[in-house]
């Protein structure tokens, strides 16, 4: 967890879900997704049947056939789309942070990776697809951004 990774299969998954919030109640193929959101689109097929098996997308064939969300953007959050694609959202050598022991000096680190996945989990589970889509970030997601750090990666110096 040195820093937070959110892989291809992830961001695809979520830009995937956003496209189609945005055009409900309508559906959309994966072709015109694929385009929409600059997805390759054999890589968003295996992606959009993970967002099927975790009942988050549902399909129709035929003519006016496609997928749709199936649920409402207001009910679906990042974090959930996202453990559709990785399972659980933060891992510390494939074990969950609570599961992590350390021995001597650096046993108090386990509790540091589990306060790291629920700033994580906060932010991840408290903003929606919907939220998204309307450009309107939560309070607690929207004081987060205004942060002028928050905007730079770990490798550029901060001044103060």
């Amino acid at each position: 967890m040195s820093c937070v990774r959110i892989n291809a299969r992830v961001d695809y998954a979520v830009r995937a879900v956003v496209e189609l919030a945005a055009a409900a109640p309508g559906s959309l193929t994966a072709e015109r997704i694929a385009t929409a959101q600059d997805i390759p689109n054999r890589f968003l097929q295996a992606i959009l049947a993970d967002l099927q098996h975790a009942r988050l997308v549902t399909s129709q064939r035929g003519r006016d056939g496609g997928y749709r969300l199936a649920l409402p953007a207001s009910e679906i959050s990042i974090a959930r789309v996202m453990r559709a694609e990785q399972g659980f959202l933060a891992e510390v050598h494939g074990q969950r942070p609570e599961d992590v022991v350390y021995p001597g000096a650096a046993a108090e680190l386990a509790s540091v990776w589990v306060a790291a996945r629920e700033a994580y989990r906060r932010v991840l589970e408290g903003v929606t697809v919907a939220d998204v889509v309307s450009g309107q970030l939560p309070a607690h997601a929207a004081e987060l951004v205004a942060i002028d750090t928050a905007w730079r990666s770990f490798s550029e110096p901060v001044e103060g």
